[in-house]
């Protein structure tokens, strides 16, 4: 892939990103997170581009040349490439959020299910986990973790919307599901959402299990 950057963006801080998101992309695929050519990833670059896998890569396999950047209206920047069909919601988190630098999207078993068990609830509500501690900004298993469920569209603008209108009404936001799909999380550097990935896979998967055994 060609890729051009503006003489802004040092090609050294372009490549560290993309190899960082490539990287992550493989762990999360060697974990079945991500299956087939599902999911997308980013990396803030700077206040005004982002690095995003490209459309339609298998994201066990990717490298360097299969991430582009873009700018924060999602338009290719310097490269033909095409970006995920889902980078409005990348580049919406990088606009409400300067702190945040990463975004992950997953497809696992996991997500994909709680997905569709709580889309009628609109809601998962986390409380009583120890790992809820885990997530930035929580400090006690005691406090309410909420993670919505949004109806699923491949209309990106309707599901902006919806994650907005979440925000909007002052609910606080570390991740959202859509139904059939799967989950969406964020932190200030790759490490930090790859833990928050990690913790919310485990915490949904014992809800599930709650589910089953007729506990929750």
């Amino acid at each position: 892939m060609s890729q051009t950057l503006p003489a802004t963006i040092p090609a050294s801080l372009f490549e560290r990103c993309a190899d960082t998101i490539a990287e992550a992309a493989r762990e999360l695929s060697a974990l079945g997170w991500t299956p087939a050519t599902s999911s997308n990833f980013s990396m803030r670059i700077d206040a005004a581009h982002a690095a995003i896998t490209v459309s339609g890569k298998h994201k066990g396999r990717l490298d360097r040349d299969d991430i582009m950047l873009i700018d924060l209206d999602g338009n290719p920047v310097g490269t033909e490439a095409r970006p995920s069909a889902e980078t409005a919601l990348h580049t919406q988190v990088y606009l409400r959020w300067p702190e945040i630098n990463a975004v992950l999207h997953t497809h696992s078993r996991t997500q994909s299910v709680a997905s569709r068990l709580f889309a009628s609830d609109g809601v998962i509500r986390l409380q009583g986990w120890e790992l809820q501690k885990a997530i930035t900004g929580y400090h006690t298993h005691e406090s309410v973790l909420e993670i919505p469920v949004f109806p699923n569209t491949q209309h990106m603008p309707e599901l902006v919307a919806q994650v907005d209108a979440w925000l909007d009404a002052g609910r606080p936001l570390h991740a959202y599901l859509i139904d059939g799909h799967g989950i969406y999380t964020w932190g200030r550097d790759m490490t930090e959402t790859q833990r928050h990935l990690e913790a919310l896979e485990f915490l949904l998967d014992c809800e599930l299990d709650l589910k089953k055994l007729g506990a929750s």
